[in-house]
């Protein structure tokens, strides 16, 4: 399976001709989705999706039960549900974004684990029951320090992981996030920019 990093929390695979994307956000790039076959959409905020890109893009869209998305059709799905997205075998797991500062209200968010294989867990650190080969980890946002993007490596355990949620982090402070994690965790942790490949 071949995976592509878009900006911030975007990532592209690809297989035997099948293209699924997960989070296509407003900070995304729109090649992201070209040649989509469906799309996955962990939680309602505009840094994982981009509504008026989705609408006018005529592929299948799957996103949390519970979130709110107006103005686009798509296919409704709950924690612990099974099913299948452009070819890809989904599990849904998780159910609610982390805690924000202040007491804002939290929304859906489910995480995707693809042929159980790759798992993208939006913006929460559920921890899946199932193993995980690549861990796409959550880096930076208003709701996490890195000392919990170091503990969720280490208790997914996964054989490699590349960073996501990365767009409001400069070049400085990633690559002190990217030593810390490369150094504090046994588990392939890798950085992935924009548009680049494993």
């Amino acid at each position: 399976m071949r995976i592509t990093k878009y900006t911030h929390a975007c990532v592209r695979l690809e297989h035997e001709g099948r293209v699924l994307v997960i989070d296509p956000g407003t900070w995304s790039e729109p090649a992201a989705l070209t040649g989509a076959d469906a799309v996955l959409v962990t939680h309602e905020h505009a840094d994982h999706i981009d509504v008026l890109r989705l609408a006018g893009l005529g592929a299948p869209v799957h996103a949390p039960a519970g979130a709110d998305i107006p103005r686009l059709e798509v296919t409704r799905v709950s924690s612990g549900m099974e099913f299948t997205a452009a070819g890809f075998r989904v599990r849904a797991v998780g159910g609610r974004h982390a805690p924000v500062h202040g007491g804002r209200p939290d929304c859906a968010n489910l995480g995707y684990l693809v042929d159980e294989s790759v798992y993208h867990p939006g913006d929460a650190f559920h921890v899946p029951e199932q193993p995980v080969e690549t861990l796409l980890v959550p880096v930076q946002g208003s709701w996490m320090k890195t000392a919990e993007a170091i503990d969720f490596v280490k208790a997914v355990r996964p054989q490699r992981a590349f960073a996501i949620h990365d767009g409001q982090i400069n070049e400085r402070g990633l690559s002190s996030v990217n030593g810390w994690l490369a150094e504090e965790t046994d588990h392939g942790y890798r950085y992935l920019r924009p548009g680049e490949s494993a």
